[in-house]
């Protein structure tokens, strides 16, 4: 772009001053954070990046996101007031460029100001291949090593990735690297080795034991147990659903600390259930005489949101039909009672959360067809994803012995 280029950093700023200055009849008045970065870049033109918008505060001195909304506004902004100066400026045309991890906590009117481009995590590959170029050499480096006197096999890389990060960046992954390049300076310090390659087989000697391991691997097909897909802010995970019934009294029990849409889901996945015992091939039940027990593993970790409805609704059907569901096939969506299947939101990260999980079948709503081209094509490759609009189709497609339906994509 040829511009010059100033960046502030906005977390934990809570006067507004900050924003707009002060007056001059203070002692200490100094212009606000905007004309400072302006004055110093010495141009009317810049890239001002804002960093951390979502860590802006506010207290009894004002509130710093309500002095941004006349900044960021290219309709207002051209008469700019600053306190100290008391004077319009033109900031116009000035490029804003702010970052949040959350659009959460950014008031309506703030967020309304600004076109938001969502920047999803990396996909395995491309952590393999920062970590190959980039993060390992740059470690060697700053540990005094030779590059050639450590290597870290493809293997190795995966495991590290896998098994010992969970996150949707890089952070700890180059903390993981960096720690294994420091116990080798140590050793060669110590005159113990001179050069070091890292394996699956010899990793844990380095890292220790893993640090992230499944709580649930399913192997095989169950009755009762469905796998769903969830997004996470370290990206998506794979979100197992069990259903069980047991004699009691007609009471619905969801466990797993679920949030309030979820347990929503729950029962609208028990009415639909029981409306439609006959088209699904059930045997009427007492159900008064029996207790429905839904359970989400993992019960410390709140969990909420819609998309686990289809899940939920399989794992029921099964129990109910006994018939087991698919240990290869998950699904996501949200489910109404009559049986329609609703689009969810998420789904790269999901679909790269299940590629981890070993999930060769995805099934997802059929409004999010649109969605699959944000996919990475290695991970098109690898997973059929299957969009369905009821829920009759998740079934032929999740239980034993269903004969599936033609609605089958594979890539998109």
């Amino acid at each position: 772009m040829k511009r010059k280029f100033i960046r502030i950093s906005l977390g934990g700023l809570r006067d507004e001053a900050e924003i707009r200055g002060h007056r001059r009849t203070y002692i200490g008045a100094m212009p606000g954070r905007i004309l400072q970065g302006i004055k110093q870049c010495r141009t009317n033109n810049p890239v001002f990046m804002m960093d951390e918008i979502d860590k802006l505060g506010s207290d009894f001195r004002g509130d710093p996101s309500s002095a941004l909304l006349e900044a960021l506004d290219p309709e207002q902004n051209a008469g700019f007031s600053d306190h100290f100066f008391n004077l319009p400026f033109d900031l116009s045309k000035v490029m804003f460029i702010l970052t949040a991890n959350t659009t959460d906590s950014i008031p309506s009117a703030l967020l309304d100001r600004m076109e938001v481009i969502n920047l999803s995590g990396y996909t395995e590959e491309e952590k393999m291949t920062i970590a190959t170029k980039h993060l390992i050499p740059r470690q060697i480096k700053e540990n005094g090593l030779k590059p050639r006197s450590m290597s870290i096999s493809e293997g190795a890389l995966r495991q590290i990735i896998a098994e010992y990060t969970s996150e949707a960046g890089l952070r700890n992954l180059e903390r993981e690297i960096s720690s294994i390049c420091r116990k080798l300076a140590r050793k060669i310090a110590e005159g113990q080795k001179k050069s070091l390659k890292i394996t699956k087989g010899n990793l844990h000697q380095y890292l220790g034991v893993a640090k992230f391991i499944p709580e649930m691997d399913q192997e095989n097909s169950q009755v009762g147990l469905a796998t769903g897909l969830a997004w996470t802010q370290v990206g998506g995970e794979v979100l197992y659903v069990e259903a069980s019934l047991i004699g009691g009294k007609g009471e619905l029990i969801v466990t797993g600390q679920l949030g309030d849409v979820m347990q929503e889901s729950a029962r609208a996945a028990v009415t639909y259930t029981r409306a439609n015992l006959k088209t699904l091939g059930i045997e009427r039940k007492d159900f008064e005489n029996l207790d429905i027990h839904i359970h989400v593993p993992a019960g410390a970790i709140p969990k909420d949101g819609p998309s686990a409805g289809t899940a939920m609704a399989t794992a029921l059907v099964s129990a109910l039909a006994d018939r087991p569901v698919c240990h290869d096939v998950a699904m996501t969506g949200e489910i109404t009672l009559r049986g329609r299947v609703l689009p969810i939101g998420g789904l790269k990260e999901k679909s790269l959360g299940a590629l981890r999980a070993g999930i060769r079948k995805i099934i997802i709503p059929e409004k999010n067809k649109k969605d699959l081209s944000e996919i990475p094509p290695m991970v098109r490759r690898k997973i059929k994803f299957i969009p369905v609009r009821h829920m009759e189709q998740v079934l032929e497609w999740a239980l034993v012995g269903g004969q599936g339906r033609p609605a089958d994509v594979k890539g998109g």
